[in-house]
């Protein structure tokens, strides 16, 4: 008997959906080409994150109210960010502390979610991802919810050194990029000099890409390596893996006109 393939749901993100939704088509085949049956549901929005580091408790709950039926029914709930990936598997269920109902779905929903490349390594087993990349060694960003609430550390480098990548580490990829959703809003000041932090770190290690799982962390980094004119091109991780870095520009680079 043939097994039928794990419904998948692609919780696409608002950085993507907004600014980079090759991400989200990076992400689709990847997940394809791991066995997985991928839907998008209509219905979400955001996972209510920003609001929630910022105190707004009530902003985060309606938001996060929706999603309990966006994402019902599925296997798995997949997103290329260890941020909101994070905000929907450790906090939304909090969110719902007063409601046993809700926070039973919410628990079953935090349960099925994972983020991208760990769900593809850990769950899935891909070994093999479509993307082959020649250009040169790279090196790797570790995001700080991805590897902090959610374990992602060896799994991006495992495939990217099946893409046929070489990753040249940073003395301290561990280390915050400086965005943080709201910080670098709250904090420019200490954002930037973080910021500046990552990116001589960055062009110290030689490589011409700066890879990361999180668009958040990317904005940031690439931002701050323009205007510091550096020549290290910030890619999503999942771009890379699905091999579709030739389709698209890097993160930040100026779009033709026409």
């Amino acid at each position: 008997m043939t097994q039928s393939k794990p419904r998948v749901a692609l919780f696409v993100t608002c950085l993507v959906d907004l600014h980079r939704p090759t991400v989200g088509f990076a992400a689709i085949r990847l997940l394809e080409a791991a066995g997985c049956q991928v839907e998008v549901p209509r219905a979400q929005t955001c996972c209510g994150q920003p609001a929630y580091n910022s105190g707004d408790r009530a902003t985060a709950r309606d938001l996060a109210r929706p999603l309990l039926d966006a994402f019902g029914g599925y296997d798995y709930v997949v997103a290329p960010s260890g941020s909101c990936a994070g905000m929907l598997r450790h906090h939304l269920p909090h969110l719902f502390d007063d409601d046993p109902n809700l926070r039973a779905r919410a628990d079953a929903l935090a349960a099925r979610v994972y983020e991208l490349v760990s769900f593809l390594v850990d769950v899935m087993k891909l070994e093999q991802p479509p993307g082959r990349w020649t250009g040169g060694p790279v090196t790797y960003h570790d995001s700080c919810a991805g590897l902090r609430e959610l374990g992602v550390k060896d799994q991006p480098r495992r495939l990217l050194a099946a893409a046929g990548a070489t990753v040249a580490e940073m003395a301290e990829p561990e280390i915050c990029c400086g965005f943080g959703g709201t910080f670098c809003v709250k904090y420019p000041e200490i954002s930037v000099r973080m910021a500046s932090d990552k990116t001589r770190d960055i062009a110290a290690t030689g490589a011409a890409t700066v890879l990361a799982g999180d668009l958040g962390c990317l904005l940031n980094i690439a931002g701050r390596l323009s205007r510091e004119g550096h020549a290290v091109a910030a890619r999503h991780v999942a771009e890379v893996l699905a091999g579709m870095d030739a389709e698209v520009p890097p993160i930040g680079a100026p779009r033709p006109r026409g």
